[in-house]
């Protein structure tokens, strides 16, 4: 990239309300950095197109082929990508050449009559297309002595949303990132604690990627890069790594960098911690879809977190979780 260039950078990114709201936003930082327009190019993926559901498909990569594709074939310059999409597995001739800071990495119920997952009656069907949020879904139900039904649903997040508002459905379940990103964070009714409902690996982060041969332009989308997410990630996608799971498996894991500070509003998670830092907790979980069974562990590590000190505490973590059985719990592997 040459810095006094002035032709627009090309940014690719899927179709969807979503991505084009988050890529849009990342355009803009680009824009403010670089002083370079920067035009949006849509790519449609494989996801976009599948109706199967993820766990048929398998999931790793499916949102991110296409774009992967378009990068190397130089008809874009750099792409946006939700980071719990992509493959744990880099290429060598990309670069994640930064990962902006994390938006609230929780999932939240979106129920009918503004209820709570507590205040659902048993029988309730909630619509999500993420094994791990069933195993989870499913385990707290059982533990509050009730049934309920998980039902796989695929589509953007108008179409999850019409599932409740049209009654076919009592709740849906997505990611408190995405929601706010397209200004809908209003119409969630709980806000689901990890201490209960642990997110997807990287959940609420983003992916800025560019090819390895261009250096200077990854040299400058750099500074976008939160070293605290960054670290935070790495630790979870290690984790996932291990474990030889995909992004289709029903597994959760968050690394949180204040571990001591609570969940002061439900807007403020992680950034609302007023007490200083001095580890890293990572949280992990696999369970069966049915919720019968639950390995749930979790590990510290000092802070500052180096890449390697991340990748550590994950396969640490692995390590201990494929000792009390996570293995077996997984089903088949996506690799």
């Amino acid at each position: 990239m040459n810095g006094t260039s002035t032709a627009p950078l090309r940014l690719g990114t899927r179709r969807s309300k979503l991505a084009m709201a988050q890529s849009g936003q990342v355009a803009e930082a680009v824009r403010q950095l670089t002083g370079r327009p920067v035009e949006l190019v849509e790519i449609t993926t494989y996801g976009d197109v599948s109706r199967e559901h993820l766990a048929q498909i398998g999931g790793t990569g499916v949102f991110v082929s296409a774009l992967r594709d378009a990068l190397l074939a130089d008809e874009v310059d750099l792409a946006v990508h939700s980071l719990k999409d992509l493959p744990t597995a880099q290429p060598d001739d990309l670069v994640l050449a930064a990962v902006p800071r994390r938006e609230d990495p929780r999932d939240v119920l979106i129920a009918r009559d503004g209820l709570t997952f507590e205040d659902l009656p048993s029988g309730a069907r909630i619509g999500t297309g993420s094994p791990r949020r069933m195993a989870q879904l499913n385990a707290w139900a059982r533990a509050l002595g009730k049934e309920i039904e998980t039902v796989p649903v695929r589509g953007n997040i108008d179409t999850r949303l019409g599932f409740v508002t049209d009654g076919e459905l009592d709740a849906v379940v997505l990611a408190a990132a995405g929601l706010t990103r397209i200004g809908r964070i209003d119409v969630a009714t709980e806000f689901l604690s990890p201490d209960t409902v642990l997110p997807a690996p990287g959940q609420g982060a983003l992916a800025i990627e560019c090819t390895a041969a261009a250096a200077p332009l990854a040299a400058v989308l750099a500074e976008l890069d939160d070293p605290h997410t960054r670290a935070a990630v790495t630790a979870e996608r290690s984790l996932l790594a291990a474990l030889e799971a995909g992004c289709s498996a029903p597994v959760g894991a968050l690394a949180d960098l204040s571990p001591s500070s609570r969940l002061r509003s439900s807007r403020g998670y992680p950034n609302g911690a007023e007490q200083a830092v001095t580890e890293m907790r990572l949280r992990g979980v696999v369970g069966t879809t049915d919720g019968s069974t639950l390995v749930q562990l979790s590990t510290t590590g000092p802070v500052p977190v180096s890449h390697d000190d991340a990748l550590a505490l994950g396969r640490e973590l692995a390590a201990e979780m494929l000792a009390k059985g996570a293995a077996g719990l997984m089903g088949e592997r996506a690799h």
